[in-house]
């Protein structure tokens, strides 16, 4: 069940020789139609890598017929020559589909400061195109991987429409988006700009809320390429309902498979005086070194999260907060409760409940904890 479950798509993912390891670092997703309606959104990050500079520009028009993606090499601040590799992996791709480059997104995950090699490039979308299939979800989904442990491949079900995805990403994952590579794909009939507001929905309560170590990634790209081959327009909601779906179970498996982590942690704030409040509360504390530091060591320190709230500028009583962890209310009133002794960390799967009792509104922030396996995997990646 992956991005080539809908129908009118093929993928392919191959060796291009960017990995030493030898592993597929090169993918490739074709929308055959017939329509090429897309949508995209981008990094926040001002210092963006070049085929984020380039694929900008291609989806203005709210037409991608492919997409091109490479692991090993991020092509992020490698000058105008990067650009160029950019432009001619583009290039490579519109000749050999026979559309022009400037519907073709391109995406490079990896190093930053590291040139990919343009022939091994544009010799491994020659391989990738050879080898495009209706059953290639599979192999792309491998090829984008950089330091995950496992493929992450989705398929949501509509009324004779569906939706597939694939996404890489386990670390350094932060809004806006996270620091990932996501590739989407339908079958259903779905104009451009629903496809936009569609994906802008899905994304504001899913990869936003992922907030691994609060970093920012300078190549994030989530793509949705439509192409209407099942013939069905499903409802602006019901389509909206399943896109955020997918983006849900997506951003799940990424957390689940961030760097080194021993707890998924999700952060729920209710009561706050607006959604805004709620979501900087659950971020706040998702920073926090040393609450998530604590969490590794299976202590239950509330005291790290009041803490943390107190840096933010929602609207509350400092001297009337609630904080629950795991069911159990370590705090009332901004003062001990129920023995932390009581609240059992020794699961992956960490829920954390702040009540703010400052109105209606509520939000879910997801975060890991902070484990020796990533200040080592992140110390050791560039070698």
């Amino acid at each position: 069940m992956t991005i080539t479950h809908p129908a009118g798509f093929t993928a392919a993912g191959v060796a291009a020789g960017l990995k030493s390891t030898g592993a597929k670092d090169l993918a490739l997703v074709v929308n055959h139609g017939p329509t090429f309606d897309s949508a995209s959104v981008f990094t926040a990050n001002r210092c963006k890598a070049n085929p984020i500079l380039w694929s900008q520009e291609v989806v203005k028009d709210g037409t991608v017929k492919a997409v091109v993606l490479n692991s090993g090499g991020a092509n992020c601040y490698t000058g105008a020559d990067g650009f160029q590799t950019t432009h001619a992996v583009a290039e490579k791709v519109a000749d050999l589909v026979g559309i022009g480059a400037v519907d073709v997104v391109v995406c490079s995950t990896g190093l930053i400061g590291l040139a990919n090699d343009r022939d091994d490039l544009l010799a491994g979308v020659e391989s990738a195109y050879a080898a495009l299939s209706a059953d290639g979800g599979a192999s792309a989904a491998e090829a984008i991987m950089t330091t995950d442990s496992v493929a992450k491949n989705v398929v949501v079900e509509g009324a004779g429409w569906s939706i597939g995805g694939m996404a890489k990403g386990a670390g350094m994952l932060a809004p806006a988006l996270a620091t990932m590579l996501v590739v989407i794909t339908t079958d259903a009939v779905v104009p451009a700009a629903d496809l936009d507001a569609a994906l802008r929905a899905a994304t504001r309560v899913s990869f936003d809320r992922l907030d691994s170590d609060g970093c920012m990634s300078t190549n994030d790209t989530v793509t949705v390429l439509a192409s209407g081959a099942s013939g069905i327009t499903p409802t602006p909601e019901d389509f909206t309902a399943a896109l955020t779906q997918v983006c849900t179970d997506l951003a799940m498996q990424l957390l689940k498979d961030a760097e080194g982590a021993d707890h998924e942690i999700a952060i729920t704030t209710l009561n706050a005086a607006s959604e805004d409040d709620a979501v900087e509360v659950g971020r706040s504390v998702a920073r926090s070194n040393l609450f998530k530091a604590a969490v590794f060591g299976n202590d239950a320190n509330w005291g790290r999260v009041l803490a943390s709230i107190g840096t933010t500028q929602a609207a509350f009583d400092p001297a009337d907060l609630d904080v629950a962890m795991n069911g159990v209310w370590v705090c009332r009133k901004s003062t001990p409760a129920e023995d932390p002794a009581g609240v059992d960390l020794t699961g992956r799967e960490v829920t954390v409940t702040i009540d703010l009792k400052a109105g209606d509104a509520r939000a879910t922030v997801w975060t890991n904890d902070l484990t020796h396996a990533y200040v080592h995997e992140n110390s050791a990646y560039s070698s």
